[in-house]
């Protein structure tokens, strides 16, 4: 802590709606970011057909922006740790939007790439810079409620990439691209008018010092990285990542094998793309219950240090079964073939009700993607919990990594693994078989987040007792001397 001098001390926050405003903002920015993720799957099939490529190049693009977004999110965050984050999350938002906007208007393939590549870079300042400004509105005793929204604006960006990549991109796969864009357009706006947020500000151990008037001032520096990595907690957190976005980085995937399975039964193209979206969109609503996840991991973290942890560990492993069953169960398809986008969603809808098949589908996707959707509130909250504020964007940022190289690891190898097992499962059951094989990445996720559970009550208390004894410091120096 150092005091401000030279003028009075800075006023600590803003107005309630200022800061909810502020939160608001960041939150759908972090939706916005998994909407340009999603936008390309369920268009695989009409832009392969555009370029004239084969499917599988359409996966490796979605597997290496994965990959060139985690990769940029280290450099994002590591300045965003010493720097002003505002004008940050600024530049990278127009960044994406460039791509996304040169994705929407690229002539061939590796145009595409391109623009998508451009994206990406873009992309990797969203997540690691806005996770380490929300953390600082957050109080512990609340981050996994708070993180929940966090994490499920980004799952239903991706929903909403899905399902408007679907809808829109059905005649004209182009659309998508250049309605994000103009989203990431307003986004960038809206991002003048938030509060600036100040680091350390929700932590209990620095309240009293922070109302004196004192500036927590503590940047990272590269000396930093060997003690980031020296907690234990920190290794488990990060390398998680590898096994289960293997696992998550196939399931893009899933639009694509209800496509297929529409197409098996006998409808169009354009008809199984729209299916496809939609049905993968209802599938995934269980994610919505993240909400439970945080809320039961703050909890269970009031009654011991080791809670998120076990509470993301068993969600993980109680997941598996419900996606093999989801992958596997027949579901029969009674939509209109060549009828209009509305028409097609209605009749999918319709369907829940009347195809059993198709509600024993739902309700099984909903059962296992809340419980694996347990995973992603825990972990933002136990990154800000063994971890000082000025550290909290690059450990992000490195669990980011090591998710996207989980996340194109998955994405592209179960597209190889389609090809591969198509020779002894006909389509669409080479989908279901591997899908179903990806998602045993599953298992070795929750053996670490059970070694998390483990470190986590250490590391905890190493955080709370640097924090106190940093305010203690600052309280003693006394409050800031105007000049």
């Amino acid at each position: 802590m150092t005091l401000i001098r030279g003028g009075p001390a800075r006023a600590w926050g803003g107005s309630a709606a200022h800061r909810f405003y502020s939160v608001v903002v960041f939150v759908l920015l972090a939706s916005l970011d998994n909407v340009a993720i999603g936008l390309v799957p369920p268009l695989y099939g009409p832009i392969a057909d555009a370029f004239d490529v084969p499917r599988r190049l359409l996966g490796l693009v979605t597997a290496v922006s994965f990959l060139a977004s985690a990769v940029a999110a280290v450099g994002w965050a590591y300045v965003g740790d010493r720097a002003n984050r505002k004008p940050l999350l600024m530049v990278g938002t127009l960044i994406w939007a460039l791509g996304t906007g040169g994705s929407a208007v690229a002539a061939n393939y590796p145009a595409f790439l391109a623009a998508q590549l451009v994206a990406a870079v873009g992309l990797g300042a969203v997540g690691s810079v806005g996770f380490s400004v929300v953390t600082d509105l957050i109080s512990p005793r609340r981050r996994g409620l708070v993180m929940s929204f966090w994490g499920l604006s980004q799952g239903v960006g991706t929903l909403a990439g899905t399902l408007v990549g679907g809808l829109l991109g059905a005649a004209d796969w182009r659309r998508p691209f250049l309605a994000l864009t103009v989203v990431g357009l307003v986004a960038t706006a809206a991002y003048l008018l938030t509060y600036d947020i100040r680091r350390g500000q929700s932590e209990p151990e620095l309240a009293d010092a922070l109302a004196t008037g004192a500036e927590y001032d503590y940047r990272i520096s590269r000396a930093d990285l060997p003690r980031i990595l020296g907690r234990r907690t920190n290794r488990w957190l990060i390398l998680q990542g590898l096994t289960a976005q293997a696992a998550f980085g196939s399931l893009v995937w899933l639009p694509v094998l209800f496509a297929e399975r529409a197409e098996d039964q006998g409808y169009s193209a354009a008809t199984a793309v729209v299916v496809g979206s939609v049905f993968a969109t209802l599938f995934q609503l269980g994610g919505v219950l993240s909400i439970v996840g945080g809320l039961v991991g703050d909890a269970l973290q009031r009654r011991t240090p080791r809670g998120r942890a076990m509470v993301a560990a068993v969600g993980i492993l109680a997941a598996l079964p419900f996606y093999l069953v989801l992958f596997f169960v027949p579901v029969r398809i009674d939509v209109p073939d060549g009828a209009g986008a509305g028409t097609v969603v209605r009749a999918v809808l319709a369907s829940v009700v009347t195809e059993p098949t198709v509600g024993l589908s739902l309700l099984t996707a909903v059962v296992a993607l809340a419980l694996t959707s347990a995973n992603s509130p825990n972990w933002f909250a136990l990154i800000a919990d063994v971890n000082p504020p000025e550290h909290r964007g690059t450990v992000y940022s490195l669990g980011n990594l090591v998710n996207g190289v989980g996340r194109a690891a998955g994405n592209g190898l179960v597209g190889v693994a389609f090809h591969g097992l198509r020779a002894a499962f006909p389509p669409p059951l080479n989908y279901a078989v591997g899908l179903a094989a990806f998602q045993l990445f599953f298992v070795p996720t929750g053996i670490m987040y059970w070694l998390a559970s483990r470190t986590s009550p250490e590391d905890i208390a190493g955080v709370h007792d640097l924090l106190h004894d940093r305010a203690g410091r600052a309280v003693r120096e006394g409050p800031p001397v105007d000049a």
